[in-house]
């Protein structure tokens, strides 16, 4: 059960939000379109507000 759990909060409109950017930076990236260093800063902000609030949800409980 803990696992239907797990997949249905992967289907929240945020980590929806936060792999379709990363799947997009990602493959900006590796078409050269952007740089290495500018997809680690867009990526570094992206998880890091996923997982920040993440955090806040779970501490709001």
């Amino acid at each position: 059960m803990d696992l239907k759990k797990r997949f249905a909060n992967l289907l929240t409109v945020k980590s929806i939000v936060t792999v379709t950017l990363t799947a997009v930076f990602s493959a900006l990236a590796l078409r050269g379109t952007i740089s290495g260093s500018e997809f680690l800063t867009i990526f570094t902000v992206v998880i890091g507000f996923y997982f920040g609030t993440q955090r806040v949800s779970e501490d709001g409980k």
